[in-house]
Order: C-alpha cells, then sequence, then structure tokens
C-alpha cells in the first residue's frame, strides 16, 4: 500500500469524526449555522491533518506558522473539534459550546485558541489576508498566507477590491480557498447574482486557478500542497465544489439549509448513518 493511501485513509476517517463532532455539537448548540460548516470539513481536514498548514497548538503567535484566515466565521464550527483535538485546547470545551462561560461560541473570534481574527461581517477575510501577505512578503518571510471563504461571500464589494490587490502587489504567498457550496443565506446563489465563470474572473485579476472536488480528500490534500509549494508571484485561488448540509439529507442543496436547525432526534438519526 502506497503511503499516499495510507493518509488519504486517515484523513477520511478524521473527516468522519469531524462531521459527527459537527453534528453533536449543534444538537447542544442550535445557534450554529450547521449546514455551512458541513460543507467545509474535508477543507479543514486536509489543512490541519493533512500538515498543509504550519502551526504549534502551544504557541499559537509562533512565528513561523502560517496565517489561516477564515472568513466565512458562522461555518467554521467543524474546526472546533480539530482544535481541541490537536491540543489548542481541551475536549471538553466541545460540550459547552455556546454555554455561559465558553470560549466557543456561534460566531468564532480571537478569543479562541487557533483563530487569527475576528470573523463575524463577511467579506473582510481577503483584504485582512492581503495585509498579512504583503508584511511577509516586505520582510522576506516564507510563511504562507491563507484565506477561507464561502461562494456567497463574493457578493462583497470588498472581496474584489481584495482580489484584484493582490494580483496588482503579486501576493504569491496568499492561497484563497473558496468553499463553493452554492448556496447562501436565502437561496442558491445562482438566483441570486450569478458570477459563474468564476475562475475566469480571477484569472483575469492575475491569479492562479485550481478547481477540485471539495469533498474528495485526495484531491484537496494534493491541490493545497502543490499550491504551498508554487513560489511564482501569482496569488493562488482553489476553488473547491462542495454541497452545503453535506452528510445531512434534509439540508444537502436545500436553497434554505443556511438557516435551518436540526432537531436533536434527527441529529441522533444522521449520526447513526454516516458512515
Amino acid at each position: 500500500m502506497r503511503e499516499s493511501d495510507n493518509l488519504f485513509g486517515f484523513l477520511k476517517e478524521k473527516a468522519l469524526w469531524v462531521r459527527k463532532e459537527t453534528l453533536n455539537i449543534h444538537k447542544i448548540a442550535q445557534d450554529t449555522r450547521l449546514a455551512s460548516s458541513l460543507s467545509a470539513v474535508e477543507i479543514f481536514v486536509a489543512l490541519y491533518y493533512g500538515k498543509i498548514l504550519a502551526f504549534a497548538p502551544k504557541d499559537i503567535r509562533w512565528e513561523e506558522r502560517d496565517r489561516f484566515i477564515i472568513s466565512k466565521g458562522h461555518g467554521s464550527i467543524s474546526l472546533y473539534p480539530i482544535l481541541a483535538d490537536l491540543g489548542f485546547y481541551d475536549m471538553k470545551e466541545l460540550e459547552r459550546v455556546c454555554k455561559e462561560g465558553s470560549f466557543l461560541g456561534g460566531i468564532p473570534d480571537t478569543m479562541i485558541p487557533g483563530y487569527e481574527t475576528i470573523n463575524g461581517s463577511l467579506g473582510h477575510g481577503p483584504g485582512v489576508g492581503c495585509g498579512i501577505a504583503l508584511a511577509l512578503k516586505r520582510r522576506k518571510r516564507s510563511e504562507k498566507v491563507f484565506v477561507l471563504l464561502g461562494d456567497g461571500e463574493l457578493y462583497e464589494g470588498s472581496v474584489w477590491e481584495a482580489v484584484m490587490f493582490a494580483g496588482e502587489h503579486k501576493l504569491g504567498n496568499l492561497i484563497l480557498i473558496i468553499d463553493n457550496n452554492k448556496v447562501c443565506m436565502l437561496d442558491y446563489c445562482r438566483n441570486i447574482l450569478d458570477l459563474n465563470p468564476l475562475d475566469d474572473k480571477f484569472k483575469m485579476f492575475k491569479w492562479a486557478v485550481k478547481t477540485v472536488d471539495g469533498h474528495n480528500i485526495g484531491q484537496l490534500h494534493n491541490s493545497l500542497k502543490r499550491i504551498k509549494e508554487d513560489n511564482n508571484d501569482k496569488p493562488k485561488l482553489l476553488i473547491a465544489n462542495t454541497v452545503k448540509g453535506k452528510g445531512v439529507p434534509s439540508l444537502e442543496n436545500d436553497p434554505l439549509s443556511h438557516i435551518k436547525n436540526i432537531k436533536p432526534e434527527e441529529i441522533d438519526k444522521v449520526i447513526g448513518g454516516l458512515k
């Protein structure tokens, strides 16, 4: 068996575990955005367990860490169990999400070890990422800046200001990942403002673009690894095609899944059927 087969098997197991833990969190914290978080599970797993990101759980401001800006903060609840599992904080914190005294809320912020920025207002992650990437470039640092945002977030004008800035200033150390689940808050994205062909738009602004199946852990890992190792001066975009609410039949491709909560009894049934 090849080493990559062992790695991808491990990553698939972790993704299954993270999906179940995300559902368990939603069971006790109905304020969390479940569908948005489930679409990004494999992205988080590939980045953290696939050793794409450089990080230090016991030294969260380690100078040599890669920076990870989660612009779609509401859709990153699935990162909570990963950070706990990797030692950023105690696993017991997962039982207290959104409860009094807990630092794990429905919208994450820098109070949480492992989060670089406050992520409540959409559209700011790419701009912050540009600033960090430019500073690192001018200091001749080798660390990379990753930014995750949702496709509905692309409706924010600030995103496109950052896209133009990054291309013009040749921020080759900036890597943008779009969780392209095709559903925004109140409908399918195509019915609100169709941005296709998305890849061509970024290419026009001097970006290197790659598209993958956002739930294929092997594709994700290999693409992210190659992108990180590419030291040309173009900012990089990975479009990860995903399914909003992945793993929950009543949420998958529901145009209103963004704002829907799942009852505890349905969560138990879904968890029991995941494999």
